[in-house]
């Protein structure tokens, strides 16, 4: 079943297009990860999917409810866990779940054991009676997410969910979010800057310049990027750099950064076998060279980087298939 659904989804701000005919579908129960690089649309389709924008043109769908006619119904269906923190942290744990049940209207006998339930989901039962101010970062994000959850929404909005965290904190959060979702039964969309949770996801959208630029699997996403990966350094990077683009015919780039951190940056088939050729037939000393295998960061970055905007991607069938919009039967 489709929980989310977008059918030529436009967003126009005066002469600016910030969400470019985009359709895609979200199945119940799933993680849907939605990623993009600032200024890219991301934002505002959510807006849209969480009835706080309007479209210009197209459609969306949430829950079975269209956000603009049924905009209620829609708020009803889900939860949202936004960026920025929005506790009230002058006062306890109990108290801001109450004040969010008041918004929402749920039946006062259920209020207590509401509460009750999503805080042990969330691992905060201990801390109910205590106040915010003096809670971690990771738990003040486990209260939003418990808070989030109050109303049984169909849909959970996780807005980069652990930016800021630490990785240890960041891997107690994703153990409650596998929690919520078995127990709760819901979806969950999530954006996020951490390539890695990406990983979570049965399915990932790339959105930029306001279209969808690909959707898949992560592993799907992945054979988009079939080469490996070369970092190298020489004493010369600049004049390495010519003679391995005129000699292979490769796409190279010099990595940002001064000592240890700069080098050349190229991707090719085989790397295993190609690595001691180049080192062989390279006319400057090697100083180190590395090798590995491409990963979500590293997809995310073709897909939504300067060869691609500057369309200086070789492989033209390859390119096409990147950029066409992908529609998930």
């Amino acid at each position: 079943m489709k929980i989310i659904e977008t059918k030529n989804l436009t967003k126009k701000f005066n002469s600016f297009t910030a969400v470019n005919n985009i359709s895609f579908q979200v199945e119940e129960g799933e993680i849907f990860g939605f990623l993009g690089p600032n200024g890219a649309g991301k934002t505002t389709t959510i807006n849209i999917l969480c009835t706080l924008l309007r479209p210009t043109s197209g459609e969306a769908y949430v829950n079975g409810y269209n956000v603009v006619l049924e905009e209620q119904k829609v708020r009803q269906s889900i939860g949202i866990i936004f960026q920025d923190p929005s506790l009230d942290e002058r006062l306890t744990a109990v108290e801001n779940l109450k004040f969010h049940c008041l918004i929402y209207g749920l039946p006062k006998k259920l209020i207590k054991s509401r509460i009750d339930e999503v805080l042990n989901l969330t691992g905060l039962y201990e801390w109910r009676n205590d106040i915010v101010h003096k809670f971690s970062g990771g738990m003040k994000r486990r209260l939003e997410i418990a808070r989030g959850l109050l109303h049984y929404p169909k849909v959970l909005f996780l807005d980069e969910p652990t930016l800021g965290l630490d990785p240890q904190t960041r891997r107690h959060i994703w153990d409650y979010i596998h929690q919520l979702r078995v127990k709760e039964k819901i979806t969950v969309f999530l954006t996020t800057h951490y390539l890695e949770e990406a990983e979570n996801c049965e399915h990932i959208a790339v959105i930029d310049y306001g279209k969808i630029i690909a959707l898949d699997t992560p592993m799907g996403l992945r054979k988009f990027l079939p080469e490996d990966i070369i970092f190298l350094k020489t004493n010369d990077d600049e004049k390495a750099r010519i003679e391995i683009e005129e000699k292979y015919k490769i796409i190279t780039k010099i990595t940002p950064g001064e000592g240890e951190n700069q080098g050349l940056y190229l991707t090719v088939k085989n790397g295993e076998e190609f690595i001691p050729e180049l080192i062989k037939n390279l006319s400057l000393p090697v100083k180190s060279i590395s090798l590995k295998k491409p990963t979500l960061d590293d997809v995310f970055l073709r897909l939504t980087g300067e060869e691609i905007r500057k369309g200086t991607v070789k492989n033209e069938n390859w390119f096409r298939h990147l950029v066409s919009i992908q529609k998930r039967k």
